[in-house]
């Protein structure tokens, strides 16, 4: 059950951040937000002014104290999935295809581990928790409040949390579906490189917020696929089984305990 909880709360926490997104960005003053010109963190700037760093822009955001908060919330449920997710040790691999961890129920029906056992998937989580500190970090330090600590946050976002996506994709069970574990890897060395390109000033026409969106919105996109399999998937097996379960015991009759 708490897996599930876990899978839940990364859904949360994404769909909440660009509710959000998407609110604040409507309330911004001229010139528009633009994904392309405009950091995501923009957003949760306090002031309103030019700002020159690390491109010129003019900055003023109305609803920042909303963006911030869903910064912190978006950090915060991250961490709360991934430790909700580990399971006891990460146990999980072959021999559990049907993807139930066999803690929490009859017949081992429960929400099933993504993680397998080993050093592997312990660092990815690690790396993946950085990851969620780092969105805590950006929304409490603003980069107009405390550039420094920002700075940091955004390091452990796009830099430790990619690199945990990358070992992630070694660290999945079996369970997982293969397109799944794959994509995994493969979201995190773009991720990465698109960190690369973003800190040289390499924006590849995509302008510098769309650079930065390509290195920090990988980590957003396999939590969401991740938490949806997670949720659907297992509670639909779940159902199944429980029907089966109940089925079983239809064929066995009322009137069978007594011979």
């Amino acid at each position: 059950m708490k897996e599930r909880i876990g899978y839940g709360a990364w859904v949360v926490g994404v769909a909440q951040f660009f509710v959000v997104h998407g609110i604040v960005e409507s309330a911004w003053a001229r010139p528009a937000y633009s994904w392309a010109r405009n950091n995501i963190s923009d957003l949760g700037n306090v002031h309103c002014g030019l700002r020159t760093w690390p491109e010129a822009r003019y900055i003023c955001s109305p609803e920042h104290g909303l963006m911030n908060g869903s910064f912190i919330a978006l950090g915060v449920l991250l961490v709360v999935g991934l430790v909700l997710t580990r399971g006891a040790g990460g146990t999980g691999g072959v021999g559990e295809a049907d993807g139930f961890s066999g803690a929490g129920g009859v017949g081992g029906i429960g929400g099933g581990v993504p993680w397998l056992g080993g050093r592997v998937a312990a660092l990815a989580r690690m790396l993946l928790v950085s990851g969620g500190v780092g969105f805590v970090l950006i929304g409490l330090a603003p980069t107009d409040v405390h550039k420094g600590l920002h700075v940091v946050g955004a390091a452990l976002i796009m830099g430790t949390g990619n690199a945990g996506l990358v070992l992630a994709g070694f660290g999945l069970a079996d369970r997982v579906p293969r397109p799944l574990r794959r994509a995994t890897g493969l979201l995190g060395v773009v991720a990465l490189l698109a960190f690369g390109l973003f800190l040289s000033g390499h924006y590849l026409g995509l302008g510098m917020g769309g650079m930065e969106r390509v290195a920090a919105y990988p980590l957003l996109l396999w939590v969401t696929a991740l938490g949806l399999w997670g949720v659907v998937l297992r509670a639909g097996r779940t159902r199944a089984a429980v029907a089966e379960v109940r089925a079983g015991g239809d064929r066995v009759g009322p009137g069978s305990a007594g011979g």
